[in-house]
């Protein structure tokens, strides 16, 4: 199956990660770093995603080391607000956005690269 959309967000910041107890104004400003490289990220001219669209998030990192990609979904979470500021989706509820789905990228340039699938209903 190939992507209807790709494209990659290079990490704008430390990654926000679910088990991270993080004052609330250090996650703000993580959140709004994110959500803004988010929306710059998205490539010009694509209209937004109007049904619902599958998001696989592919997070690689700069270093070997074990970790979870399902718990960095605070940061995938911003960027998602950040893909509806720039207009790519509609709006990111559960009519419309299924996922993010993480998943491990490999070592390389920090950042998530993400995968938009048009859903189909069958």
């Amino acid at each position: 199956m190939t992507a209807d959309l790709s494209f990659f967000v290079p990490k704008a910041d430390e990654w926000l990660n679910s088990n991270q107890r993080l004052h609330r104004m250090v996650k703000a400003n993580r959140v709004k770093v994110w959500r803004s490289a988010a929306s710059d990220a998205v490539p010009p001219g694509w209209e937004p995603f109007d049904g619902p669209v599958r998001i696989v998030a592919e997070v690689w990192k700069d270093r070997r080391g074990r970790y979870d990609p399902n718990n960095l979904n605070t940061t995938t979470k911003a960027c998602v607000d950040g893909f509806v500021d720039a207009g790519l989706l509609v709006d990111d509820d559960w009519l419309h956005v299924l996922g993010p789905d993480h998943r491990h990228g490999g070592v390389g340039e920090p950042g998530i690269v993400f995968y938009f699938f048009a859903h189909q209903s069958t």
